[in-house]
Order: structure tokens, then sequence, then C-alpha cells
């Protein structure tokens, strides 16, 4: 592979240690010991705000409607339209099957069943997040989940969760909606507490000790997955413009110091001026300081010798986003030979931006090389597809041979019995 390292990452961006595990683990211990009183405590430990229980009301939720402007509400709409547009056309993807097996006197088939309760966490931090609300909540509600809660930590100032998080959580169809955050709102959904059912499912992104409390309570509930920090790589040949590689690798820079921007590009000519607009446009970028470290601390800068080189860096990496900014004319042959990232962003004027809010597709991705075998939050995260099979009498004696050697093989003979007393009362 013809890859020449121009900058490389000088830290790692994710580590579990054991001070991590041990707090998440006491977190968790204490929520199922003391229940929404934890949860309370937490609230005012963690996010210095005082509540007096986790449930947000109705009356919060229509106070919320006031403060936000009506733009910005008009904006949620059309986000959440765009989502739940593309959920759908996921959903006419996937359908039951049932079929007659060409053996005689067998059915086999699959069912779709929404799961019941899923608990979906939107995170906070300097600003707000109402486009993970949607990202989860209306897609849960498409796959027709019964019961789509929805929390996120409560915000210094307002009290309660911020307002465009409120309204977008309404607008996404939130049957409820909690006022928690942390490791301890995992815990809640995954043991229940107080105001707080117990979910079979929890979704959405947080930081490290949400995602170690996501791990520590997988098995009791189920989750969609482990996110890391933040990924964008970039494939650029000679026709991509430095302007949009430079401020695309600071929309990654500026998710969290962690998060990893990273450049693969053909022409050292077009690095060169991306990585001056680079320096340029951080000077007035408003947040500048976790851009720099992230670029400083994780970015990557890679020369590539040919495209298919690129191609087999990125495939190597398998990273959350993958920009394609090649010639038009290849663009979409690039595209196919792309096999491990989380969502894909192809042409000049197909920003990350667009995944991350707008266009539709689901931005809780897979990260840390894990797209190499899972996906992202789609409709299909929230649908169970369990089989089933119907066998008459004809069909047990033409399976029964074939079965009950398997079972004598593997030393099942309550197995083998199970077939052999039906075969026989046959006869």
């Amino acid at each position: 592979m013809g890859i020449q390292t121009i900058k490389g990452a000088e830290k790692k961006t994710y580590k579990r240690d054991q001070e991590l595990t041990k707090t998440v683990m006491n977190i968790i211990d204490d929520v199922r010991t003391h229940g929404e009183a934890a949860l309370i405590a937490y609230a005012e430990k963690f996010d210095h705000v005082k509540i007096a229980g986790v449930k947000v009301d109705s009356s919060a939720v229509t106070e919320a409607y006031k403060q936000v402007p009506p733009e910005t509400v008009q904006h949620i709409r059309f986000a959440a339209g765009r989502i739940r547009d593309f959920a759908k056309k996921q959903l006419d993807c996937i359908k039951p099957l049932h079929y007659t097996s060409d053996i005689p006197g067998v059915e086999l088939g699959h069912r779709l069943v929404p799961v019941e309760k899923c608990g979906c966490y939107i995170p906070s931090g300097r600003y707000p997040l109402p486009s993970t609300a949607l990202m989860s909540v209306a897609v849960a509600k498409v796959a027709g989940v019964k019961y789509a809660a929805a929390c996120s930590p409560p915000v210094a100032g307002h009290g309660t969760i911020h307002p465009a998080v409120l309204v977008a959580m309404d607008i996404a169809g939130a049957d409820e909606i909690f006022c928690m955050g942390g490791a301890q709102a995992i815990a809640a959904y995954a043991y229940g507490a107080g105001a707080v059912p117990k979910m079979d499912l929890i979704v959405g992104p947080g930081n490290r000790f949400v995602t170690e409390a996501k791990r520590q309570v997988l098995g009791d509930v189920g989750i969609d997955s482990l996110a890391g920090p933040s990924e964008v790589l970039i494939i650029a040949d000679e026709t991509a413009n430095p302007v949009h590689i430079a401020i695309d690798l600071l929309a990654q820079a500026e998710h969290d110091p962690a998060a990893k921007p990273i450049l693969v590009c053909t022409d050292r000519g077009i690095i060169e001026k991306s990585l001056a607009e680079l320096e340029r446009l951080l000077k007035d970028l408003p947040t500048r300081d976790v851009a720099i470290q992230s670029w400083t601390d994780n970015g990557s800068v890679f020369f590539a010798d040919r495209i298919d080189d690129a191609v087999a860096l990125s495939n190597e990496l398998a990273p959350e986003h993958v920009e394609v900014q090649v010639d038009p004319r290849i663009e979409r042959d690039v595209a196919d030979s792309l096999l491990h990232y989380g969502s894909l962003f192809v042409g000049h004027y197909a920003p990350v931006a667009f995944g991350d809010f707008v266009s539709g597709t689901n931005h809780t991705l897979p990260t840390m090389s894990t797209a190499r075998y899972s996906n992202g939050v789609w409709v299909g995260t929230f649908i169970k597809v369990p089989f089933h099979q119907f066998v008459s009498r004809e069909g047990c004696g033409r399976l029964s041979v074939p079965a009950m050697h398997f079972a004598e093989t593997e030393g099942l003979y309550a197995h083998r019995d199970s077939v052999r007393f039906r075969v026989e009362e046959g006869k």
C-alpha cells in the first residue's frame, strides 16, 4: 500500500482503565440500591442542579416551546421528517418471512417484532444536542416501539433538560421524558429506578462513563453499541477544494478533544493548501480551543500514491464517517469500493454536517474500527426477528432420522427421544 504519513496522531483517543470501571460499577450499584433518590443526588453532584424528581411533566415541555425560537422548532420538525422518511424506507426493506419447505410437512419463517420498551439517551455538553433526540426516539417510533423514553442531564440555568432538547424529544414522539444523565441514567434504564421503568434496549451515544455503563449492563438489557470518540476520514484528490477539506476536518475536531480527523490525499499540493487553510480557519473558529487540541493530538494526514491506496487505508481503519472528495467521474466507483464505515458522504458538496442533522441518515454510528462488523442505529436496531416452524406428523417423520443422529452424536439423549417418541406414536 503506497501510503506516507505526513502527520501522525499523538494520542490514543479512548482509554478504559480500572478506575473508570470501578467508578461506574459503584454508580450502578448505588442506583440499583437507592433508585430515584440516587438519580436526584447525582444530578446535584455532577450537574449542579437540584431536581425534585426525574420525570419531566407535560407543563415543562410546553414551557420549553416558549423558550425555543420558532425558527429552531421549524428546523427540528424538518429534520424529524427527513429522519422518519429514511427510517420508513428502511422498514420497507425488511419483511416477515413464511414459506413451505421442500421437506413436506414443514413450514419455516420469521416475524418482525419491535422491542417493547426502549430508553434513548441524549447526551449534554457545551451545547444542546436536539438532533440526537431525533435520531433515536423518532426512529424507534417508526420501528413500532410501544414505549420509547428519552433522557438527558439537567442543564444549569434551566433547572431541567435544555429547552431545545425537550422540544426535539417531544417532536420525535417520546412517550416519557426523564431528567437524568451519565452512568446513573444507564443504570436506571437497565434496572428501573422510581418513575423510570426497566427497559429492554438502551440506545444513544455518551461520554466514557456512559459507554462503560452500557458495557457493564449489557446482558441485563440490550444496547445499540459502545461508542468512542467521533471520527472522520476524508479521501481527496487533485480536484478537492482545500477550504472544504480544512473546514470538514475542523468540523470533526470541534466535537471533542478526543475526536479523530483524518485526511488521505493523492495530491501533495492539496495537502499543503488544506493544512494552510486549516490554520487560517482555526484563528476565528469559536470552538478553536477544542478543535486545536483534537487536531494536535489526534489529527492525521496521509499521502497516498493512488486512490486505490487511499481506499485500502480507509477500509483498514473503518472510520465512523468517510467523505469522498474526488473527481466526480470516479466518485461513485470509489464509493462502491469502500466497505467499512459508519456513514458515507460522496461528492464535493456532501459534508458530514448533513448526516449529523438533516439528510435523514442516522448519526449514531460505529467508532473505533467497529464498522468492520457493525452498523449505526437504524430502524432494525429496534426490531427483533424471531424464527418459527410449523411441523406436521409427516414433516416430523422426514426430519427425524438426521435429527436423532445429531442428538446422539452430541450426547443429548432427551433431544433424541423428544423426536423418537413422536415418530413411534405414528406407528
